[in-house]
């Protein structure tokens, strides 16, 4: 591939949001290991090669995290089933010694441990009571308006252009593009890439998912949490205006915080 013209310094002495020296080559991005940096870099860039270099460089970097933990979650996990035998061999040689041993001596098996360490990786920690989603009538007569076709659509292009380098995010719509949960904890770190590992999530856990980005938003953005988790678990899909809703909160959120720049509020 060949290098494009982007301004940017050493990656080693780069700090989130300073421009790199010199021309910009898929070497020097394979290099960034900073999300914020490449994200900036991509909001700032307006080449289309230039774009698609950063993007490809932005899903290598997320890929290269998540192996490296699923590689750190193995081994931890290698080691607790490791424990585990040893302890359930203790205590079988304390029941052949004494004929008995007591519930205390007893040691979860292997199964046991991995099932538990694995959803202590994805599950949201700290989480927060939160107030009932809006009923359908009151999400419906927040989005009304004239040019709400527009809007609309405006907003579903920009989460879609912010969630792009994400792997297992296609958002198509404001309902079930939403229904694991994942597109929800994309947008949020694409803002807040330290909040949380994105590498981590699984698909399958749609209540940690919820939990995660709407507690996120509502701490480092101050978005107020519009929907309600149990709600969306009931719902095979849930109701795109509530989502369009949220969506539309947390835009304003980002702009009022001087993270969104734009001369039209959605």
């Amino acid at each position: 591939m060949e290098a494009s013209a982007v301004s940017v310094t050493e990656t080693s002495e780069m700090t989130p949001g300073e421009p790199l020296a010199g021309k910009l080559t898929s070497q020097q991005l394979a290099a960034v290991e900073d999300e914020e940096v490449l994200n900036n870099m991509l909001d700032k860039a307006v080449d289309f090669d230039e774009r698609r270099m950063i993007r490809a460089a932005l899903r290598d970097l997320l890929k290269k995290k998540r192996e490296k933990r699923e590689k750190e979650r193995g081994s931890r996990q290698d080691d607790l089933r490791q424990q585990a035998l040893k302890n359930a061999g203790t205590g079988q040689m304390g029941m052949n010694r004494g004929g008995q041993t007591s519930s205390q001596q007893k040691s979860h098996s292997p199964n046991q441990f991995s099932a538990s360490t694995t959803s202590s990786l994805t599950k949201n920690t700290g989480s927060r009571a939160k107030p009932a989603m809006a009923p359908a009538h009151h999400c419906a007569s927040v989005v009304t308006s004239p040019n709400m076709k527009n809007v609309k659509q405006m907003l579903l292009d920009w989460c879609r252009a912010k969630t792009e380098p994400y792997e297992g995010v296609n958002i198509q719509n404001f309902s079930s593009s939403w229904s694991d949960g994942i597109a929800f904890c994309a947008l949020v770190h694409r803002f807040f890439p330290d909040a949380f590992e994105y590498s981590i999530l699984n698909p399958n856990a749609r209540k940690e998912n919820f939990e995660l980005a709407f507690s996120t938003a509502e701490r480092l953005a101050d978005c107020p949490p519009l929907l309600d988790t149990e709600d969306l678990l009931r719902m095979h899909e849930p109701d795109w205006k509530c989502v369009y809703t949220y969506i539309q909160e947390f835009y304003r959120c980002l702009v009022q915080k001087g993270l969104v720049k734009t001369k039209k509020k959605l």
